[in-house]
């Protein structure tokens, strides 16, 4: 019976019944499971799985909603599991455990990611790659000692930050229920909105939208006026490298790039920023420039920022005539090394590049006039090795490889129009930059190319210490 179970279920499903099991079986047993088997004969052996007794298997399976198997592998159904969970030690997965794996399974993709952002500071980044799910960050937060039956705070503030229906889903049910346990059953579910099977857990919250004191990080200094320089690298016209290199011919000139270099030199004005502006650069340009910078005193100032809008391809942009540059190159003038004087100083890069075969394959959107309004592209794929090995670097991409990125001549990019809306609003109200490029990963990943259905996904990799905090005032 147990194999036939094991068989039908799949790698997703186990990695949630381990986590459902967590406090029934020590932490080493668990992670030597390799199979849904292996998980059954492991209860087996600690007696929570008896073969007169599979209590515990009905209500693992109904808890990651396979009532298939309930009715096909052990004669029960979902209002017979539901009577016995509502007895008086019939639950044998804590309110707490089942409250986690549900806000688990709203977690979308997109705000997995913001997840990830978040606790960089707080988990190791080998917890926190790609295929890291909702349930491992769970999981390594409770290994951490961030999250408890007891200390829901930071979780709290996790989901307020990145979608305020998941802190809804948790301080709606700690209201309605307080201190009591209850399994809300499918008429409960459809007057209060929550889950089947839901379990409130028995804890008090913490107040909406604090870390616990682990995460109040110190925030670097931004008190110089001006605070530093805003350096705007603006490639529009690519006739040179159409003239003078036969594999960049189809590259288009991109308009609409004059719309965002306005919107960043508002917003960093703003922000008190010396906003220096550089157009239709060249390879050996950009370098120039760049060096310019580098070289220059900024003892004076707190902070360093680059915003380079042109074309480009993985790791790369392009200068107006074709050459390319590494973004490697641009973001390791700034070391300490190379750059003393912006030592232990937040350097941030913008970079909106598109790569490099989308420049034959975008497609036009007409809009409601019936004009050619704007067009879509690939973008450069963000790359981890990108910024340097050391502290204090944020480097900022338009997107991921395979997503698109969109592009309108009259309104500028989804991309940096998100990024400085989101700096102008989130700046005066203190929220660092971090938070506010969740928010920009957040509203651009919504956005869709209605042709085709295409999306675009933001994409920061950082080296931050500390919180960083755009004053206005």
């Amino acid at each position: 019976l147990l194999l036939a179970v094991s068989d039908e279920l799949d790698r997703a499903e186990l990695a949630a019944l381990k986590f459902l099991c967590r406090d029934h079986l020590p932490r080493g047993r668990l992670e030597a499971v390799r199979s849904p088997y292996d998980l059954f004969e492991a209860l087996h052996e600690k007696g929570v799985l008896e073969a007169g007794n599979l209590s515990f298997l009905r209500e693992l399976l109904y808890c990651i909603g396979r009532i298939d198997l309930l009715v096909v592998h052990l004669g029960s159904s979902r209002e017979q599991v539901e009577r016995e969970l509502r007895a008086p030690g019939g639950a044998r997965v804590p309110p707490f455990r089942y409250l986690l794996f549900q806000l688990s399974e709203d977690v979308t993709e997109h705000e997995l990611m913001s997840f990830k952002l978040l606790l960089v500071n707080e988990l190791p980044k080998s917890k926190l790659t790609r295929e890291t799910t909702m349930l491992d960050i769970l999981t390594e937060m409770e290994k951490k000692g961030l999250l408890g039956k007891d200390n829901l705070s930071m979780l709290k503030s996790l989901c307020e930050k990145v979608n305020i229906s998941l802190w809804n889903r948790i301080e709606d049910g700690l209201k309605q229920f307080g201190q009591e346990e209850i399994l809300i059953t499918e008429e409960q579910r459809n007057r209060t909105g929550c889950p089947q099977g839901h379990l409130v857990s028995s804890v008090v919250p913490g107040p909406p939208g604090s870390f616990n004191d682990s995460s109040q990080l110190e925030a670097y200094k931004m008190t110089s006026r001006p605070c530093g320089v805003c350096l705007i690298l603006n490639n529009h016209n690519f006739a040179k490298a159409r003239e003078g290199m036969l594999e960049h011919k189809h590259m288009k000139d991109r308009n609409g790039t004059d719309v965002d270099a306005a919107a960043l030199r508002n917003v960093f004005s703003k922000l008190h920023f010396r906003v220096e502006e550089y157009r239709d650069l060249t390879a050996e340009d950009i370098r120039e420039t760049v060096n310019i910078f580098q070289s220059a005193d900024h003892d004076d100032k707190d902070c360093f920022v680059c915003c380079i809008l042109s074309h480009g391809k993985k790791g790369i942009i392009y200068g107006v005539d074709g050459q390319e540059v590494p973004i490697r190159e641009l973001t390791t003038s700034f070391t300490a090394q190379n750059c003393n004087s912006l030592a232990g100083k937040p350097k941030v890069f913008f970079i909106q590049a598109c790569q490099g075969d989308a420049f034959h394959k975008g497609v036009t959107i007409e809009t409601d006039s019936g004009e050619e309004d704007s067009s879509v592209e690939r973008d450069a794929k963000f790359q981890p090795d990108c910024i340097p090995e050391e502290a204090d670097f944020l480097l900022g991409m338009a997107t991921l490889q395979d997503y698109v990125s969109y592009r309108s001549p009259r309104e500028g990019t989804w991309y940096i129009q998100a990024l400085c809306q989101h700096l102008e609003d989130g700046c005066p109200r203190g929220e660092d930059v971090l938070t506010i490029l969740t928010a920009v990963n957040q509203e651009v990943s919504r956005k869709t190319c209605e042709r085709d259905a295409k999306k675009q996904m933001p994409q920061p990799s950082f080296t931050l210490r500390k919180r960083l905090i755009f004053p206005v005032n």
